[in-house]
């Protein structure tokens, strides 16, 4: 008999109760260190008093109202958004998904509007993934997202991954030299979560589009498609809307969530504690050699690539009441709030040190 929550989910035999900053409370009282963030949402830390003073605020005045009128708490955070990026304008969404499908939308049009409707191609890379929509999993193209979900939306087609510094270096080149627009992912990177406030930021390139969503909202389900004026030309009245997205309540969170992200002072904290976590992680990579292989990732989103069953390290992780995440290519993700302590780092490397002894003293740890 299938249950009441459709089993998409093949969930931990975990519920928790509460949370303040790194740490959630499960039903039996204990506590556990969040190196996961509701994957890389929790971008303030738990029950963040900034973002329950800002929600707070907002729901005692006003939910909804639809697009139908004036939002000013959307304008606010659009306004934050414009002045902090590259971007001239911004869709408001409730999640990552639905960046996805309005970025596939406005590249289409942008070039429909421009007297080129067959530019419809949208070029993306193997291995990536930009949500569970039908368009974001065509966009994605693997066998394992696709498979049983046919037929796929057409025009796309995929690059292997990793490219090389010379097609990095490339790309930005070629979408000026033929008119295609750059559209980034940064569902996952943004929001401060690698010591800029959006990781393109490293690179030294600007987008003509940006898919926002989980940090954004600090918790609270908020999206947000960023453009340029030209990239977006198309999207007049009518071409997209939503119900839900950018109410109030969500947007009133987003607004706080980027004036404290986007402070120098806060960014400049994350980079080194970023430094502080990957230093401490190197270690434990050296102390546990059969387990893991080494550190990837930049800033507060760190990987460990396995020599085990990621799956095995998180469960180990339970037993020490430490929370991570499994990822592709064999790997653990580690995806903090960005306020975790000093403190924390240690006490999270300390946890996981123990997970990994814990799997060198297990009669066979599950290989790879």
């Amino acid at each position: 008999m299938i249950p009441a929550v459709l089993p998409t989910y093949n969930r931990a035999p975990l519920a928790f109760v509460s949370g303040q900053g790194s740490w959630l409370q499960a039903e039996d009282g204990s506590r556990y260190l969040d190196l996961g963030a509701g994957i890389a949402v929790n971008a303030l830390g738990h029950a963040n008093p900034d973002l329950v003073a800002a929600l707070t605020a907002q729901a005692g005045r006003i939910w909804h109202v639809s697009n139908l009128y004036q939002i000013p708490e959307q304008e606010r955070l659009a306004d934050l958004l414009v002045e902090n990026t590259f971007a001239d304008t911004v869709f408001v969404t409730n999640s990552g998904t639905e960046t996805a499908e309005l970025a596939i939308k406005m590249a289409r049009k942008h070039h429909y509007d421009a007297g080129q409707p067959e530019r419809v191609e949208i070029v993306a890379f193997e291995g990536a993934f930009h949500g569970r929509s039908t368009g974001a999993i065509a966009a994605a193209g693997s066998e394992k997202m696709v498979k049983g979900f046919g037929p796929l939306m057409p025009g796309f087609r995929h690059l292997k991954w990793p490219a090389s510094d010379a097609d990095h270096a490339a790309i930005r080149a070629l979408c000026d030299a033929t008119g295609a627009l750059l559209i980034l992912d940064e569902v996952q990177c943004g929001v401060g979560r690698t010591g800029r406030l959006f990781a393109h930021e490293w690179a030294g390139i600007t987008p003509d589009i940006m898919m926002v969503a989980k940090g954004i909202g600090g918790g609270f389900p908020l999206g947000a498609v960023l453009a340029t004026e030209k990239a977006a030309a198309g999207m007049t009245a009518g071409t997209h809307g939503s119900t839900y997205g950018g109410n109030p309540l969500a947007c009133a969170v987003g607004a706080r969530v980027i004036e404290i992200v986007s402070d120098p002072a806060f960014l400049a904290e994350v980079g080194r504690k970023a430094g502080l976590l990957r230093q401490k992680l190197e270690g434990l990579v050296a102390a546990h050699p059969e387990v893991f292989d080494f550190v990837r990732g930049q800033g507060l989103m760190l990987g460990l690539k396995c020599k085990v069953a990621p799956a095995d390290l998180v469960a180990a992780g339970y037993g020490q009441h430490v929370l991570t995440v499994a990822a592709a290519d064999n790997t653990l993700r580690l995806l903090p709030p960005l306020t975790i302590t000093d403190e924390e780092i240690a006490e999270a490397v300390r946890r996981l040190d123990a997970a990994a002894t814990s799997l060198e003293t297990a009669p066979a740890a599950s290989p790879v």
